[in-house]
């Protein structure tokens, strides 16, 4: 039985290295352009935060109240920070597992391969 098996275990890891490979391919195409798009946003970003810092400062340098307005700057920054971290951690329990698709067919195909070794025996 095992014989008659062979060609087709040997199409369906061949299949899923060709499922591999593309998910692969698509997972790292994803994070290169998600990497490239939040570098420019990042640095984007920090010299807008740096100029508005600069400006507030500017406006409250010979005043009582430049050191509260550093400090209120600060505070933001941190609540900021906060969001994002819990932004990014729903984002991550929102996203498909590594090679899900794989483990799908696999467990699909898992059955099959038991019955057809449970046949041979």
């Amino acid at each position: 039985m095992l014989p008659k098996a062979a060609p087709a275990l040997l199409r369906h890891m061949a299949a899923y290295a060709e499922l591999a490979s593309l998910e692969l391919a698509r997972a790292q195409r994803e994070w290169a352009a998600n990497f490239a798009a939040l570098v420019v946003v990042a640095i984007s970003l920090f010299f807008a935060v740096l100029m508005g810092c600069a400006v507030v400062i500017a406006f409250t340098w010979d005043t009582p109240n430049r050191l509260a307005a550093i400090a209120w700057m600060g505070g933001g920054f941190l609540v900021i920070a906060v969001i994002a971290l819990i932004y990014r951690s729903n984002t991550l329990r929102g996203q498909a597992p590594f090679l899900a698709s794989v483990r799908q067919e696999w467990q699909e195909d898992r059955v099959i391969l038991e019955r057809i070794l449970s046949d041979e025996e």
